[in-house]
């Protein structure tokens, strides 16, 4: 990605949506170079939105993918620190997003990685040996390096889910800001599976910029939500998951 996208990263839906409210003539003037500022960010908006666009499609570590060939490895177990915390919850309109304070850490032989949120996708996006899921979990770290590191917990169809069955009720209608629920603390760890089995590969944020290089630790134990569960969740949001992108030669190590 271009070192000036993740500036413009933020700012470009609602740039899009500010440019989309203006009169013809308003923006006419704009592009015709009368506020020199303004034409630069149009134009470092668009070169970011082409990188984007490349990257996304012509990327050779992108996610998701089908897991149907692994390399069966001696990896670190996977060491989770969470606690029930005060959440700051939003609708973007694609998905609700859950963002928890400090403390929420997960550490990988020496590395140490903090959660930064995390959100769902339904249907799931990772395949198992063509297997598609209902819905997924992605919960989003980070390393003090910046390494980006996603766990994906996937879900079948059967026994409700006891955190989404208590965050259902929580998630705000329409997209309108976050919203702090001091007296409502989330567990993150009600998200994670029984056994800590996983799939490691290489590979990408799943929606632009499509950023590559994020480790993807996919859990081998499939979670399960309930019938009624899905379909509330799929009345507020539409189907959100990325397609299985090609492997590229990419090898998929599984924890033994």
């Amino acid at each position: 990605m271009c070192p000036q996208c993740a500036v413009f990263t933020p700012i470009a839906p609602s740039l899009t949506l500010a440019l989309s409210a203006l009169p013809t003539a308003r923006v006419l003037w704009f592009k015709q170079g009368r506020t020199a500022a303004f034409a630069a960010l149009l134009t470092g908006l668009a070169m970011c939105q082409s990188a984007w666009a490349g990257l996304c499609e012509d990327g050779k570590q992108q996610s998701p993918i089908n897991i149907a060939h692994t390399s069966a490895q001696n990896l670190a177990p996977l060491a989770f620190t969470y606690r029930a915390t005060a959440p700051t919850i939003a609708n973007d309109g694609h998905t609700v997003r859950v963002r928890l304070g400090g403390g929420n850490r997960l550490r990988i032989g020496e590395q140490h990685y903090r959660l930064e949120q995390f959100h769902f996708h339904s249907p799931g996006g990772e395949q198992i040996a063509g297997e598609e899921f209902v819905m997924a979990a992605h919960l989003l770290h980070k390393s003090p390096q910046g390494q980006l590191l996603a766990v994906e917990v996937l879900y079948r169809l059967g026994a409700s889910d006891t955190l989404l069955e208590g965050l259902l009720p929580l998630i705000p209608t329409k997209p309108d800001g976050d919203h702090r629920l001091v007296n409502m603390p989330v567990d993150p760890a009600a998200l994670l599976p029984t056994t800590l089995g996983y799939y490691r590969y290489v590979g990408s944020l799943t929606a632009a910029p499509c950023t590559q290089g994020v480790l993807w630790i996919v859990m081998k134990d499939v979670r399960t939500v309930s019938a009624d569960q899905l379909q509330r969740y799929q009345s507020l949001f539409a189907p959100n998951t990325r397609g299985v992108q090609p492997l590229y030669g990419r090898t998929v190590a599984e924890s033994r």
